[in-house]
C-alpha cells in the first residue's frame, strides 16, 4: 500500500460515499443494474432513451460515478481507499464499455464518461497486483446476473 489518506481525502471520501445513500441516485442505482443490458446505442436508447424515465436514471448513475472518478483522478481522492471500498463504478464501466466507442462518435464528445474509463483501467491494474484473478471473477459474476435478471424477465414477460 502507498501513502495513508490525508484527513481531508478521508472526509472528501466520506461526502462521495453519502452522496451514494441519497434516495434518488439509490433507485437509479438499483435499477441501473437490473435494467442496463446493452451491446449497442440502439440497445440504450430501446431501455433508456433520452427524456425518458430510464434515461434519466441512467445518466444519474453516470453523472455521478464520473464525477466520482474525476475526483480520484485528479488526486483529490486517495487511490487505495477508494478502490478498496469502491467497486460499482467499475460494473458501471463494464456496463457501458460496449457502446462508448459508438456514443462519443454519434455525440461528437470523445471525453464521455472518460473519467470512468480511467479509472476503471486503473482499477483493473490495481486489482490484479493485489487481488490476481478479482476483476476475472467480477466479470463471470456479472455475466450470471445479467443472465437471471433476463431470465426473469423472460418469465415474468410470458406470464
Amino acid at each position: 500500500m502507498g501513502t495513508k489518506p490525508t484527513h481531508e481525502q478521508a472526509q472528501l471520501h466520506l461526502q462521495v460515499y453519502d452522496l451514494r445513500r441519497e434516495a434518488k441516485l439509490r433507485q437509479a442505482r438499483d435499477w441501473f443494474f437490473r435494467n442496463y443490458f446493452v451491446n449497442t446505442l440502439e440497445d440504450s436508447n430501446r431501455i433508456a432513451a433520452p427524456g425518458s424515465e430510464g434515461g434519466a436514471l441512467v445518466m444519474q448513475v453516470f453523472s455521478y460515478w464520473e464525477n466520482a472518478c474525476a475526483l480520484l483522478n485528479y488526486g483529490l481522492l486517495h487511490e487505495d481507499l477508494f478502490f478498496e471500498t469502491s467497486g460499482e463504478f467499475f460494473g458501471v464501466w463494464e456496463r457501458v464499455k460496449p457502446i462508448i466507442a459508438e456514443g462519443r462518435q454519434r455525440f461528437h464528445n470523445p471525453l464521455f464518461l472518460a473519467h470512468l474509463e480511467k479509472a476503471a483501467e486503473r482499477f483493473e491494474t490495481w486489482s490484479e497486483s493485489r487481488m490476481p484473478g478479482h476483476i476475472a471473477a467480477m466479470k463471470q459474476m456479472m455475466k450470471q446476473m445479467q443472465s437471471q435478471l433476463q431470465n426473469q424477465a423472460a418469465a415474468t414477460a410470458s406470464a
